[in-house]
């Protein structure tokens, strides 16, 4: 038989020992100290595509699924943005952030030093000229030419693959720009080309029309959230779950269409035309906006964009169904808003705020913006009956009639005999209420743009020091 009293002083001594490494115990899952902290700090960039200023303070499709994540988490997001674009996953790494949202690419490179959440949209690698260059069609088109890339971005590691194959292929890199600057400088004829991700070329060609993608240099990629490899699962799995549940519940879904679904509408042409007409057309009105935005409420400048859709800011504007003026509003509409003469701007214009905020507050007061304001516009081409019958649709087809990325894939039905027939106002030409919207969306945007570069420009010649001193890491 063995003693039992060594056998009872062993269990005494590591009783004593765990008991005196009590402080070295396994500390929480990460996702229980982010929520016990209450912040999840997040490493992202100041661009277009993540993270901005908007009219209405900071904005962005990246900011706004974080604000998302944060939420269902039950935290605030506190977000940072290092100095240079190669700084970004060194700072979730070290453990300065808890994650990197920044429309990262997964690439083989980075998932041997960091762990990708799952993918949330796909973008392709394209190579960007001028319009009136010649245009490069294949890699060769750029050995020789002043090729300019962000450092350490997955454009860099696909062109250090392609060199392997093209020993002369050089390139000049940059930590001190974003992917904007670097198109800016093609714009400007400074550079020969540079590589963008498609869904920033789309959003930075609006403001700058010269632009075009000469050829893609890759099939599509994932994007993907970004963490440091640990043992710890609980960002992951919570990451994931929130991915799997605003994909099926279509949030994700709403919240491209939001950021990109007008994009792409404008092609050279009416982007240049636009320009031109804001500089030479739109003073002359821009007073009798910023008027009608007092009356009702609505931007000034969503207003401008409605008025250019409508007539390019022309007061005597005519359809061939007979609607007129700015606003180009019908015989039925001016009477209904009291208006006498539809060709005065200031009339139609004024008149036309008035009954889109008319037919804004037709609308069930749960609908939310900017799916309102989309809805709203929808209703002013189409009509509003017509508006609730492709709501409707939407409903009996088990979409959401409250969100205008339903709503839009459903309206072009009502000009389909197999849905108009049992409708209540029967057939519309439901394409015409989306290019509409989204037409509009894109107006306003660069319109916005627009606008605030001549301030900055004015700015210059008051103060050419700080005119343009823009500080990111202020947000």
């Amino acid at each position: 038989m063995q003693p039992i009293l060594p056998k009872l002083l062993v269990t005494l001594c590591l009783l004593s020992l765990v008991s005196a490494l009590g402080s070295c115990s396994i500390p929480p899952p990460l996702v229980e100290r982010i929520k016990a902290s209450g912040e999840l700090i997040v490493a992202t960039r100041n661009s277009g595509t993540t993270l901005y200023e908007g009219s209405e303070g900071l904005t962005g499709f990246e900011y706004e699924l974080v604000q998302l994540f944060a939420k269902e988490l039950g935290v605030k997001a506190h977000f940072i943005i290092p100095k240079h674009f190669d700084y970004l996953l060194p700072t979730v790494i070290n453990g300065d952030a808890h994650l990197a949202a920044a429309g990262l690419t997964v690439t083989p490179e980075r998932e041997a030093e960091i762990r990708f959440g799952p993918a949330y949209q796909e973008i392709t690698q394209q190579v960007v000229y001028r319009v009136g260059n010649k245009r490069p069609r294949k890699i060769e088109d750029l050995i020789g030419k002043q090729l300019h890339v962000l450092a350490a971005s997955s454009h860099e590691q696909e062109l250090q693959r392609l060199k392997q194959t093209h020993p002369t292929l050089e390139w000049v890199s940059h930590t001190d720009l974003e992917s904007a600057e670097l198109m800016q400088m093609v714009q400007e004829q400074k550079i020969d080309f540079t590589i963008a991700d498609s869904n920033e070329f789309s959003v930075t060609r609006r403001f700058m029309p010269y632009l075009k993608v000469g050829f893609d240099l890759t099939q599509p990629q994932p994007l993907a959230w970004a963490m440091a490899h640990a043992e710890d699962a609980s960002l992951f799995e919570a990451m994931e779950a929130f991915f799997n549940n605003i994909r099926e519940n279509g949030t994700l879904a709403q919240l491209i269409e939001r950021h990109y679904g007008h994009i792409g509408r404008l092609n050279f042409v009416e982007l240049r035309t636009f320009v031109k007409h804001i500089n030479n057309r739109l003073p002359k009105y821009q007073d009798y906006f910023e008027e009608a935005a007092e009356i009702t409420g609505i931007d000034w400048r969503m207003l401008a964009a409605i008025g250019y859709q409508e007539s390019h800011w022309n007061p005597k504007a005519k359809s061939p169904t007979g609607v007129r003026g700015i606003m180009m509003l019908t015989l039925a509409t001016a009477k209904q808003m009291k208006i006498e003469s539809r060709l005065d701007p200031k009339q139609s214009i004024i008149g036309g705020a008035k009954y889109l905020r008319y037919i804004e507050k037709l609308l069930p007061e749960r609908i939310q913006e900017p799916d309102r304001l989309w809805l709203t516009l929808a209703g002013y081409n189409v009509g509003f009956g017509h508006l609730e019958d492709a709501r409707i649709l939407t409903e009996h087809l088990e979409d959401d009639p409250d969100k205008w990325a339903e709503v839009k894939k459903h309206l072009p039905k009502l000009s389909l005999k197999k849905w108009y027939t049992s409708l209540k106002r029967g057939y519309a030409r439901g394409k015409e209420p989306v290019n509409y919207v989204d037409n509009i969306r894109a107006y306003y945007e660069l319109l916005k743009w627009q606008l605030k570069q001549m301030e900055l420009a004015k700015q210059a010649q008051q103060n050419p020091p700080h005119a343009l001193s823009i500080n990111p890491e202020a947000l």
